[in-house]
């Protein structure tokens, strides 16, 4: 089936609001074994029109987010009914759900958000349970000849989610002829690269009967995407972990720090955590997870060299000696943090982002990563020079990995 998604807004051009919509989507729709076969992002006004009118050409069903809303601007409804040669009437039962929208909240409604409630004669009207933009499905037959099928959602994530989940997905289904026999597995390894899978699985999987692979890489991190029967999926899964086993870390799409907190609760441990070039984002990933706060005690971060003393209890002399960035100053933060946490396990991280503070012995890239428990301590040494936003992500990873493999012993 040929989708495409078209996401509006000057603000997604401009740059001031990130476009999530496109990656969700694309993510969602594969898991029902569809794919995308073009994404586009237009502007508010004419662009909409016209984009509308190429995409029906070559799609059978095209997803529209944004441009539903009351304002002047919003215009997604109005560029639809003129590209299907049909009148936009006011859908009385929409109307009086936005209405109570309204009611509920004890706010009065403008003039405006009566746009809202037009509709294109002949389409259907998708309810949205966490807004005032109903949503607009026209089926393929108001399409004539090119048999494409229209949906419109409103812009806002928390309203375009929920209504694709319960709206389009069925219909989608429907016009896909989508069975159960078509399954979809993520497994997520880190501490390998992606073209160690080309290198190791490509011509294996190539023989497996009636299954699509694919590769997601991100920082210290690959997704091995597999889509197909389920007897097709398990033997490459088989395939894969036999080639892999320590470095993955997930048979079913969860994130490193879900699993990191799934661990740690069925052990019944304690993390405790001492930041410094990740500035607090290991902390983050973790209590991004709920649940988090029966295993999660303390996340110290400490940046400059007084806060590693002050907070950490690291010696000025270490610090003098080997610099923050160093095995030494690495274990005693991390020991510092198991000490005043009293917590189970400690990791500490300290190095150099970027693009400034390197030297020849210590470039830009260099951190050190330490763990400490009541038990043993021990300290890794690794590199990762694409930039901050890559340094902090990658050492972020490797630091939930250490703990997770801590865990597995």
């Amino acid at each position: 089936m040929r989708i495409e998604i078209i996401n509006t807004g000057n603000e997604l051009l401009l740059g001031t609001t990130l476009n999530t919509h496109g990656a969700w989507l694309g993510g969602e729709l594969a898991t029902l074994g569809l794919r995308v076969q073009r994404q586009i992002t237009v502007p508010d006004g004419d662009a909409i029109t016209a984009e509308l009118r190429e995409a029906m050409e070559r799609s059978d069903a095209i997803i529209v987010t944004g441009g539903i809303g009351p304002t002047s601007d919003d215009i997604t409804r109005e560029a639809t009914a003129e590209v299907l040669g049909v009148e936009l009437i006011t859908d009385e039962a929409a109307l009086r759900s936005i209405e109570a929208f309204f009611a509920h909240r004890d706010r009065a409604m403008a003039e405006e958000n009566k746009k809202q409630a037009l509709n294109p004669v002949g389409a259907d009207i998708l309810p949205n349970q966490h807004g005032t933009a109903p949503g607009i499905y026209a089926p393929p037959r108001m399409s004539g000849d090119r048999l494409c099928a229209i949906f419109l959602l409103p812009g806002p994530p928390g309203e375009m989610k929920p209504m694709f989940n319960n709206e389009v997905v069925p219909r989608l289904k429907s016009l896909a002829d989508v069975t159960d026999d078509q399954q979809v597995r993520t497994l997520r390894f880190t501490g390998i690269g992606e073209s160690d899978f080309h290198n190791c699985l490509d011509d294996t999987l190539a023989q497996i009967e009636n299954l699509e692979v694919g590769y997601c890489a991100r920082p210290a991190e690959v997704d091995l995407r597999l889509i197909g029967p389920m007897d097709s999926i398990v033997q490459a899964a088989d395939i894969a972990l036999t080639a892999f086993p320590n470095e993955c870390f997930s048979h079913t799409g969860e994130s490193l720090e879900e699993v990191v907190v799934k661990q740690l609760m069925e052990k019944g441990k304690k993390l405790s955590l001492a930041e410094s070039c990740t500035g607090g984002l290991i902390a983050s990933r973790i209590t991004d997870v709920s649940g988090a706060s029966d295993v999660f005690t303390h996340g110290f971060v400490t940046y400059s060299n007084h806060a590693k003393q002050q907070l950490l209890g690291v010696n000025e002399v270490l610090l003098e000696t080997h610099g923050a960035v160093s095995k030494e100053v690495a274990l005693a933060m991390a020991e510092g943090a198991l000490a005043r946490s009293r917590a189970d396990i400690a990791v500490a991280v300290t190095g150099i982002a970027g693009p400034t503070g390197g030297s020849e012995s210590k470039p830009v890239g260099t951190v050190w990563i330490a763990l400490a428990t009541p038990r043993k301590r021990f300290a890794i040494k690794k590199f990762h020079p694409q930039g901050r936003e890559y340094f902090k992500q990658s050492t972020s990873q490797n630091a939930l990995d250490l703990v997770r493999r801590t865990l597995m012993e």
